[in-house]
C-alpha cells in the first residue's frame, strides 16, 4: 500500500471550541501515539486527509510530515459527522517499517455462483496480521460456479505474501445456500411485519379483490348486452 503524505501542524489549543475552530479552517484535529511515545496533538489538512482515507481505506498508511520529520501511522479510530460525513477527529497509531500489525481487512467476493443460489457473506471483515507497509486493501474470495452447500472457510483463502490469519482457520467466511422461493420471501416478510407490530388488513385486501372481480364481471356483461342489442337491431332491419 502506497504511503499518503500528510502535512500536519502541531496543536497547542484543546477543547471543543478549539476543535470547532480547526474544522472551520477545513482541518481535522488528530492525536498521534504509540511505541511508548507521548501523544502528539495535530491538525491535518481536511481535503488531503479525506482523500487518503478514501483511497487507502480504513488501513490507509499515512506519512505524517511535521517540523521537518516524518512518521508512519495507521488510523486507529476515525470519527465522522453522522449527517454530512466530514472528518471530525482521528486517532493515529505510530508504526515502523517491517513491523507486524493486526488489522481488519474487507472481504470482496468475485465471480458468480451457480444459478438459484443465495450467497451469504458471513464475515465481511477478516482479521489478519501483516506488515504495516504491506497491508492489503481487501481479500478477494472467488465464488465462481459455487454450488449449494459450498462453504468457504478462512483456511481456504489465498492471502498476500507476508500476511497470516488472525482468526481460527475454520472461521466461516462465505456460505452458499438455496435461493428462497417467492412463497418463502412472502412468509419472511409477514413474520418481520408481525415482529414490528404491523398487521395486514386481510378483509380490506379481500374486499379490493372482490371489487376488482365484480368490475370485471360487470364489464363482461356489458359487452355481452351490447352484442345482443346489436343483433336485435340488425334483425329488425
Amino acid at each position: 500500500m502506497a504511503e499518503a503524505k500528510i502535512q500536519a501542524e502541531a496543536r497547542t489549543e484543546f477543547g471543543k471550541g478549539a476543535a470547532r475552530r480547526i474544522r472551520r479552517a477545513d482541518k481535522v484535529p488528530a492525536v498521534l501515539y504509540g511505541h511508548g511515545t507521548d501523544p502528539v496533538h495535530l491538525s491535518l489538512p481536511g481535503h488531503d486527509t479525506m482523500l487518503a482515507l478514501k483511497h487507502g481505506g480504513a488501513n490507509a498508511l499515512l506519512s505524517i510530515e511535521i517540523d521537518g520529520s516524518s512518521q508512519l501511522a495507521l488510523p486507529k479510530q476515525v470519527q465522522r459527522d453522522p449527517i454530512r460525513g466530514f472528518l471530525e477527529h482521528l486517532d493515529l497509531i505510530v508504526v515502523r517499517r517491517g513491523e507486524k500489525v493486526v488489522v481488519d481487512v474487507p472481504v470482496h467476493l468475485v465471480g458468480e455462483a451457480a444459478p438459484d443460489t443465495l450467497v451469504v457473506t458471513e464475515t465481511g471483515q477478516l482479521s489478519i496480521e501483516a506488515e504495516a507497509t504491506h497491508i492489503p486493501e481487501a481479500i478477494e474470495v472467488s465464488i465462481e460456479g459455487a454450488a449449494v452447500g459450498t462453504q468457504i472457510l478462512a483456511k481456504d483463502l489465498s492471502l498476500p505474501a507476508g500476511s497470516t490469519l488472525h482468526v481460527d482457520e475454520d472461521h466461516l467466511i462465505v456460505n452458499v445456500t438455496n435461493a428462497p422461493t417467492a412463497e418463502e420471501l412472502e412468509e419472511e416478510l409477514a413474520e418481520a411485519e408481525a415482529e414490528v407490530g404491523i398487521e395486514r388488513d386481510e378483509s380490506e385486501e379481500a374486499a379490493e379483490a372482490e371489487a376488482a372481480a365484480a368490475e370485471g364481471e360487470g364489464a363482461a356483461e356489458g359487452d355481452a348486452g351490447g352484442d345482443a342489442g346489436g343483433e336485435d337491431q340488425s334483425g329488425g332491419a
